[in-house]
């Protein structure tokens, strides 16, 4: 039988591991349409901490009891469809789980890119389309613009950086501690703040960019929101992506420089990855090049063991993890 991590109880604040429990899967037959598929890489994401709450969202919440998903590349080890063959290597949503068996439609097989398999869930995968979409079609950020990133050293935000200043953008990073602020400076940011330092981060952004931001990625929301608008200029253009700072805690962002939207006419617009799926191809062409020629860096953090599912999830809240936060099967 399959093993899967299950909620066993919806979280009040920050998860505990008591909030998880391994559930066995009876996956004995395949139906019509449908491959096995044993689960090589998975990937945990911040936006899973909302699918914990019983909360009406973008996605379905996660049911009390049952296997929990998540993206997952893993390999075919049986076949009902004639679209796909035993040793393909395939991109699915079944993960949390050492095996899955899915409807070959929901299936996507690894694009051919000279890259290790659990590049798709990193800087090929969800978080690197959300950077690359987001930057560059949310923020409609372009040359000469000084981009503002909160959790650059995150999966998503180190896609920022990089795409940004491969198209010419001056960069501004965030992130927590100076090995992670060295880093992101190796990934060719401009300038890197420390927002565990003991200056506050609007301070730390004025130094860094004294004639202000055009843009904001934002991945934490909270004081980097703020300090976001404090320096936005004139048609500044804010893309919202993620808010971890207040995904456990609910406390809000105080929005305290709120009314510069008026004056400097700054535009925020939140977004799902999932609005620009149809334009994976043209997302994998670029990238791909871009990794191809040496001008992208993939970082990864890997737990060994689905038992170590949780850490790795918990370790996402705590900064445990310099680029995409995996787990090896």
């Amino acid at each position: 039988m399959a093993r899967a991590w299950s909620l066993k109880a919806r979280p009040q604040g920050m998860p505990k591991h008591t909030d998880f429990a391994m559930i066995d899967i009876d996956q004995s037959t395949l139906g019509a349409g449908e491959v096995r598929i044993a689960n090589r890489w998975l990937s945990v994401d911040p936006y899973m901490r909302g699918r914990m709450n019983d909360v009406k969202s973008y996605v379905p919440p996660f049911a009390l009891g049952e296997a929990m998903q998540g993206g997952a590349v893993g390999e075919v080890v049986e076949s009902n469809d004639d679209g796909m063959k035993v040793g393909d290597m395939v991109l699915h949503m079944a993960g949390w789980r050492d095996e899955a068996v899915v409807p070959a439609a929901q299936v996507q097989k690894l694009p051919a890119l000279d890259v290790p398999p659990q590049a798709f869930l990193g800087l090929l995968g969800m978080p690197g389309m959300t950077g690359y979409f987001g930057l560059l079609q949310v923020a409609e950020a372009k040359a000469g613009d000084t981009v503002f990133v909160s959790a650059a050293a995150g999966a998503v935000g180190s896609t920022v950086v990089q795409v940004a200043k491969a198209k010419g953008m001056t960069v501004i990073g965030s992130a927590g501690g100076a090995e992670k602020c060295a880093w992101v400076k190796s990934l060719g940011a401009d300038a890197v703040i420390d927002y565990k330092s003991d200056v506050p981060v609007v301070k730390l952004l004025g130094e860094a960019a004294p004639k202000g931001i055009d843009v904001y990625f934002d991945n934490v929301g909270g004081d980097h929101l703020d300090a976001a608008l404090a320096h936005a200029r004139m048609h500044a253009r804010f893309a919202v992506c993620g808010m971890i700072d207040v995904y456990n805690s609910g406390a809000a962002t105080q929005l305290k420089y709120l009314a510069r939207l008026i004056g400097n006419r700054v535009q925020i617009r939140g977004f799902i990855v999932s609005d620009y799926m149809n334009r994976a191809d043209e997302f994998y062409k670029d990238m791909g090049g871009m990794l191809a020629a040496g001008t992208l860096k993939r970082q990864e953090t890997v737990h060994e063991g689905l038992e170590t599912m949780p850490d790795a999830f918990l370790g996402l809240f705590s900064g445990g993890n310099t680029g995409k936060m995996l787990v090896k099967v």
